[in-house]
C-alpha cells in the first residue's frame, strides 16, 4: 500500500515537474537570440521571448508601433521588417518548448491577444497572486513585468523554483507556508527529487 501511494505521488509530481519545476532539461520558451530585438525592446521593457505569443499577435503589435501601449515605438522600416520576421517565425505555434505549446493550446483560434497576460494559460498560472503582491506592490506594479518575479526570465525559464516575489520572497516557500495544498505540493516535489533526482533547467 505504501509503495502504491508513493507511486501515485511520484506520477502526480512528474506532471507538475514538467510544467513548473526546474527539473526540466530546457527552459519553457526559447531564449531571445536576436541582438537587434534585445537592444530595441529591452531599452523600454523586458524583451519578451517570441514563444510567449502567437504570430498573429506579434504581427498586430508590430504594425501599430506608433501607438505601442500609449507610447511611440516606431522603428526604421528595415529594422521593423527584421524584427517582425524574427517574432513571427519564432512565435509560440512554431515552437515545441513546453510553455509555448501550452500557450497555444489555451488560446482560441479566433483570439489575438495583444498582451501576454491576457492569454488564458498565463491567466491561470498567475491566479494565486493577490493585488497586494502585484498591482499594489511598488516593486512589481503589473504582471507585464515578468522579470520582477521570474529571476531567470531572461533565459526563457519561468519555473516556480525561480520565482521571487519582491516583499514576499521565494514563491514556493511562501506557498508552502500559507496553504495546505502548498505543503502537499512541496512534499510531493521533495519525494520526487529524492527518488528520481533532478537536473536544473538549462
Amino acid at each position: 500500500m505504501k509503495l502504491i501511494f508513493t507511486l501515485l505521488i511520484l506520477s502526480s509530481y512528474a506532471v507538475l515537474a514538467d510544467d513548473d519545476s526546474s527539473s526540466s532539461k530546457k527552459p519553457g520558451v526559447v531564449p531571445v537570440n536576436n541582438a537587434l530585438y534585445a537592444e530595441e525592446c529591452s531599452a523600454c521593457h523586458f524583451a519578451y521571448q517570441p514563444g510567449l505569443m502567437p504570430a498573429r499577435s506579434w504581427q498586430e503589435i508590430m504594425v501599430n508601433l506608433a501607438d505601442h501601449f500609449d507610447e511611440n515605438a516606431e522603428l526604421e522600416a528595415a529594422d521593423q521588417k527584421i524584427l517582425t520576421d524574427y517574432l513571427t517565425k519564432n512565435a509560440a505555434e512554431f515552437s515545441n518548448y513546453k510553455r509555448s505549446v501550452k500557450i497555444m493550446r489555451s488560446l482560441p483560434k479566433d483570439k489575438t491577444p495583444l498582451r501576454i497576460i491576457e492569454i488564458p494559460y498565463m491567466v491561470s498560472k498567475h491566479d494565486e497572486l493577490t493585488t497586494d503582491m502585484v498591482a499594489k506592490n511598488p516593486k512589481v506594479k503589473s504582471l507585464s513585468y515578468c522579470d520582477k518575479c521570474h529571476t531567470k526570465a531572461i533565459t526563457g525559464s519561468y519555473s516556480e523554483d525561480d520565482i521571487v516575489v519582491p516583499g514576499y520572497g521565494n514563491w514556493e516557500e511562501y506557498e508552502r507556508s500559507s496553504s495546505f495544498l502548498g505543503r502537499i505540493k512541496h512534499g510531493a516535489k521533495e519525494l520526487y527529487k529524492d527518488v528520481v533526482g533532478s537536473d536544473d533547467e538549462k
